[in-house]
């Protein structure tokens, strides 16, 4: 039996389990659609998606699964159940049109201040992200059962999978036809502006468009998909937990992109490129060179021309001062934080130019050298942590799959 049968087969049980006024959550006769989407490993790149890396990522069978059923009344209801037996369910509701009246600030800034509703951002944000970006309207609500095996905080994309196992829901129950690569690109912008972390959509492109036992070949500028990579029979793909936790909307992610695109902006300058303030008070810039990303620019180049001139640290304040702001759009850069410019400027530019230049080098390591890392949460404890999913039998999502070359 596979997972997404198991989970069919457990609805009822999960059902059962709810607190008494969640179990009729699905009593409607209306035809209930489920839906299923992965996690990822990352295997090079992850760290430089967001300035235009070229990545190659491996979805893993651990996944988050979403059952769905439309409801006549304007009420959302989300009902996420847990894996393990000693914990609770958590649960969220609102009305409909409370929902998509209110905009990206206003609904940030309510998931942010209610935490034990912020993990239901990245599920109800589908709403109002298909609203205003793809023109859908809602004249029901629904009712949503989530089960996700995909563990959190560890780096492998639990609220990418849950953001795209929804966005898949949502757009079957209501009959929207979305392909998997723009499905992803609306699922980066319910964690950039509902949800409020500054990611990029890798995590995304891999739980929506992945394919089993291939490592998905990604260009992020801003998301090019170049197709699948086999891995030989003969390898294997470990992932062992390290036990420090992951949130891409944390402060140390935010300082170091927002110091990557501080870089840019330097570089920029120094280049001769000329820029405007641009709506939401980030910068454009008029970039034919590198078109604007990072991995773009020659190690060459940016060692002899720029690394000079680039300060080692550079205090937000003066960085404002100076250049006026940054080129992201889901970042701003703090008066009051000193940033790592220069050490984060050699790191990417070095590894990302590589990387972009060798596709077909790195297809063939893949295929000569033996990887250190393999997935197998389910099976295997750790002395020191656990790892995840099981190696070769990764599914993708039912819904939405990618045509790829």
């Amino acid at each position: 039996m596979t997972d997404t049968q198991e989970f069919i087969a457990s609805l009822d049980d999960s059902i059962a389990s709810l607190p008494a006024g969640w179990r009729d959550l699905f009593d409607s006769p209306r035809q209930s659609i489920v839906t299923r989407a992965p996690g990822r490993l990352d295997l090079m790149g992850g760290i430089a998606d967001y300035s235009g890396s070229l990545v190659l990522q491996w979805p893993i069978e651990s996944a988050v699964h979403v059952a769905i059923q439309r409801h006549s009344s304007k009420t959302l209801r989300i009902a996420s159940v847990p894996e393990g037996p000693n914990k609770t369910s958590r649960l969220f509701e609102i009305n409909l049109d409370e929902l998509l009246g209110s905009n990206y600030s206003t609904l940030r800034a309510r998931f942010t201040d209610e935490p034990e509703n912020h993990w239901a951002a990245y599920v109800a944000g589908a709403f109002p992200v298909l609203m205003h970006e793809s023109n859908a309207s809602f004249n029901e609500g629904a009712h949503l059962l989530i089960k996700s095996a995909v563990p959190e905080g560890k780096g492998v994309s639990s609220s990418a999978a849950l953001e795209v196992a929804s966005m898949q829901a949502v757009a079957a129950a209501y009959e929207l036809k979305i392909f998997a690569p723009e499905l992803a690109l609306l699922c980066q912008k319910v964690e950039n502006l509902v949800v409020g972390a500054p990611c990029g959509v890798m995590d995304q492109m891999t739980a929506a468009c992945g394919e089993t036992n291939r490592l998905l070949e990604l260009l992020c500028q801003p998301a090019e998909l170049k197709g699948t990579v086999p891995l030989p029979e003969e390898l294997e793909v470990w992932g062992i937990d390290s036990g420090i936790r992951h949130f891409v909307g944390g402060a140390d992610y935010r300082t170091v992109r927002t110091a990557a695109f501080m870089g840019y902006r330097i570089i920029a300058e120094l280049a001769g490129l000329s820029s405007k303030q641009a709506d939401g008070g980030h910068l454009v810039v008029d970039d034919q060179r590198w078109n604007g990303y990072l991995a773009n620019i020659a190690p060459g180049d940016f060692e002899r021309e720029y690394a000079p001139r680039i300060p080692e640290h550079m205090s937000g304040d003066d960085f404002l001062d100076k250049y006026d702001g940054v080129t992201d759009t889901v970042t701003s850069v703090d008066p009051m934080v000193e940033y790592p410019v220069l050490a984060r400027e050699l790191l990417q530019v070095r590894i990302r130019f590589r990387r972009n230049r060798c596709p077909r080098r790195t297809r063939a390591r893949i295929s000569r050298r033996r990887s250190l890392w393999r997935e197998d949460y389910r099976r295997r404890q750790w002395r020191h942590g656990r790892s995840f999913g099981t190696p070769r039998r990764g599914r993708s999502s039912l819904q939405s799959r990618c045509s790829l070359p």
